[in-house]
């Protein structure tokens, strides 16, 4: 929560604010989030105007995860902006709704970040996180990571149905196996004169 009483419902006053705060709760997506408690450091600008105050700025934080490749841990930084207009609550809850049919409305004095935090931090974080950005995942047969073996390689795996058919394929390439057989042709009762 954010005191906007020093801006005094002028429009035209601004306020210029940094702070840090801890990290809520499954603030990211799953494989891929700020850790809860970690310290979220904003630039931000309040503004008063006549419906409200407008709030603008940005939020910098620590990000942990994993690869959705080769599932290695993942340690960066993100930062993201935000802007968000904080209508005053005057006890008429009839004003129009914005288009996404949410108005974000002033406590009192008070405004809350978080709703606007996680909009932001969500929306900026990639969609799939990679360790690098052409990280080859992991082998499908025995999930060795493979950017630590780039030369892993495994035998081609033969289909079951065709097993007997490549051991009938072996066996005639290792070369004959006993005497060989000719067939003779028939006498046709004919006798040469």
């Amino acid at each position: 929560m954010l005191d906007t009483r020093e801006l005094g419902r002028r429009p035209g006053s601004e306020r210029k604010r940094s702070l840090t705060a801890p990290a809520p709760a499954d603030l990211g997506i799953e494989v891929l989030r700020v850790p809860e408690g970690s310290p979220i450091e904003f630039d931000i600008r309040l503004e008063a105007v006549v419906e409200g105050v407008l709030v603008t700025g940005t939020a910098q934080a620590v990000l942990a995860g994993e690869c959705v490749r080769c599932l290695e841990e993942i340690s960066s930084g993100i930062t993201a902006d935000f802007q968000e207009l904080f209508v005053y609550d005057d006890g008429d809850t009839q004003e129009e709704e914005t288009e996404d049919g949410e108005t974000s409305r002033l406590h009192g004095d008070l405004l809350d970040l978080e709703p606007l935090l996680r909009d932001a931090v969500v929306l900026a974080l990639p969609f799939q996180p990679l360790c690098q950005e052409d990280c080859p995942g992991l082998c499908s047969e025995c999930g060795i990571r493979l950017a630590d073996a780039p030369d892993h390689t495994h035998d081609d795996q033969i289909d079951p149905r065709w097993a007997a058919l490549q051991q009938l394929a072996e066996q005639q390439d290792a070369g004959p196996q006993g005497p060989t057989s000719t067939t003779s042709g028939r006498t046709s009762g004919l006798t040469e004169e």
